[in-house]
């Protein structure tokens, strides 16, 4: 598993422990039919996925996550939807492991699947 996709994983996994903390939205799951995970099974899931990320990146992502409730953006023609600042093309150029930061709000940036970034 690349750097990327473990960072996502994380991410998908804060979004839900954070709908499962709010009271309204868990039951409104029950009734859809949706088995809810009690918190300490997603965190031990969580547990296991970023010991396996490198400490650069969980570190940026931990800064972001504790800062702005989110620790990954979006790019869509290269703007940051997290602070939505126009990244300069060196950005996309520098990617490592297909991970790269908001150079503005230090959030991790995700590309999508288009070429960098580019479609959209």
């Amino acid at each position: 598993m690349t750097a990327a996709e473990r960072l996502m994983r994380i991410h998908d996994l804060d979004l839900l422990a954070l709908e499962m903390s709010d009271p309204l939205c868990s039951s409104r799951l029950r009734r859809l039919g949706f088995a809810v995970a009690p918190a300490p099974r997603i965190e031990r899931w969580r547990g296991r996925l970023i010991e396996g990320l490198e400490a650069r990146w969980r570190q940026h992502y931990e800064r972001a996550l504790r800062r702005y409730g989110s620790g990954v953006a979006a790019v869509r023609g290269r703007v940051c939807q997290g602070c939505f600042v126009t990244l300069p093309r060196s950005v996309a150029a520098g990617m490592d492991e297909g991970v790269s930061t908001c150079e503005a709000c230090g959030r991790i940036l995700f590309w999508g699947l288009g070429p960098r970034g580019e479609s959209d």
